[in-house]
């Protein structure tokens, strides 16, 4: 049996070296794969029970591991759809079907970023697979990322706000009030934001702050478009809100943080001023912002950090239209590749869990680059001579003991 024995773990050791070039002959191949993990094989003993007196050599395990884990240099490209994470985490990607759906609902993970839209708004890698997201309404469901193609329609203005900071040593004005319509007018400062009305007319809304005392402040809003030329005052119709604003010894608001009122053209607006103070400092507003906009089409859309997909569109205004799903498992060595550059959870892997982008220790978005894959071609020549030479190593002992056998036959001639 030793002679049968020794064959036998020659061929072990052949298959075990076959084994390992396969794993260079792909890692080689996909060097340029973009998101491409490099494979290797991992080598194990084989031992048979051995009886006193003799010895039954055993032979090779092979076991091929995959370096998911391990991340690839980025490559930049000028294209923004073209994506890469830098930390760990996975694209989730699903195949495509009809009308922006799914063919099936399986969720695949994947390094490789590289998307461009199809003919329907789709984000598709050079696979073919599709990437997933969440939308922005808060939902926790994945859904096909789809950039719209179609003009935005017309949304009138709801909700704004505006925050800052008006100054606690202004003098307390003394003349007539903004609000009251009647020239000369004298008010404190002054700022303006833009709203839309119905049907996405933009209107500029001039907005007074007037000091009435040492803690409480009028703040009157105007249609910038009834001022009378050469005014601002008197404005056509009068004020279209009015409110207070009331402010403790430390310069915090203690109340009239909200102010509503009817935009001409348009529906019930309310504005939120809740984020003011009154401290020293001079006047000054630090974000200004609304609702709505007129109807427009995408020009560019722009990808964060966060994976937060942004439309711009010909307005100049931007909207966010979805979030990038990632994915992380526990083993991520122990995936299960697919054709594609794709993979699946595996009995060894851990299951699969969703967040978003620079959240649960996951790794950031960039836009405008690759991840190339992880191949060193040197390591892998070298192993490739290493394996070439066990190979032929392992052959010579197969012909070893076919030799002796050969003797052993002929013994009885």
């Amino acid at each position: 049996m030793s002679l049968y024995g020794m064959m036998r773990t020659g061929v072990s050791g052949m298959n075990a070296q076959a084994n390992r070039l396969s794993t260079v002959a792909d890692n080689i191949a996909n060097a340029d794969t973009t998101g491409y993990k490099r494979s290797s094989v991992e080598f194990s003993t084989m031992l048979l029970p051995t009886p006193g007196g003799a010895y039954n050599s055993g032979g090779v395990n092979t076991t091929v591991r995959s370096a998911v884990s391990a991340q690839g240099a980025l490559q930049y490209t000028t294209s923004v759809s073209d994506l890469a994470i830098n930390g760990d985490g996975f694209f989730v990607v699903r195949v495509p079907g009809g009308n922006g759906a799914s063919a099936d609902q399986t969720n695949y993970l994947t390094r490789a970023g590289s998307f461009v839209l199809d003919a329907q708004g789709r984000l598709v890698n050079a696979a073919g697979y599709q990437l997933m997201g969440y939308g922005v309404d808060g939902s926790d469901a994945l859904v096909p990322i789809t950039i719209p193609s179609t003009a935005r329609d017309p949304q009138a203005s709801t909700l704004g706000r505006m925050a800052g900071n008006l100054p606690s040593n202004a003098d307390p004005v003394t003349g007539n009030l903004p609000s009251s319509g009647t020239v000369p007018v004298e008010y404190t400062s002054k700022s303006s934001m833009l709203v839309y009305t119905d049907d996405g007319t933009p209107k500029m809304l001039d907005i007074y702050f007037s000091k009435t005392n040492s803690g409480d402040w009028e703040v009157s809003v105007f249609d910038q478009s009834a001022a009378t030329p050469g005014g601002p005052f008197p404005y056509t119709g009068g004020a279209l809100g009015t409110g207070t604003l009331t402010f403790d010894g430390s310069g915090n608001l203690t109340s009239g943080g909200n102010l509503s009122f009817t935009v001409p053209g348009g529906g019930s607006f309310n504005l939120d001023l809740s984020n003011f103070t009154q401290f020293g400092s001079g006047f000054s507003v630090t974000d200004v912002a609304a609702n709505g906009n007129t109807n427009s089409t995408i020009n560019k859309i722009q990808i964060g950090k966060d994976g937060t997909i942004f439309a711009q569109y010909t307005d100049g205004s931007t909207a966010a239209l979805y979030k990038i799903a990632l994915a992380d498992v526990v083993s991520p060595d122990r995936l299960t590749g697919l054709a594609g550059n794709v993979y699946v959870q595996s009995p060894d892997s851990g299951a699969v869990t969703f967040h978003a982008a620079n959240e649960d220790g996951l790794g950031s978005i960039v836009s405008g680059a690759l991840e190339n894959s992880n191949v060193d071609i040197a390591e892998e020549l070298t192993n490739m001579i290493a394996a070439q030479r066990s190979y032929t190593a392992n052959s010579k002992v197969f012909q070893t003991g076919s030799d002796l056998m050969d003797v052993l036959v002929n013994l009885k001639r």
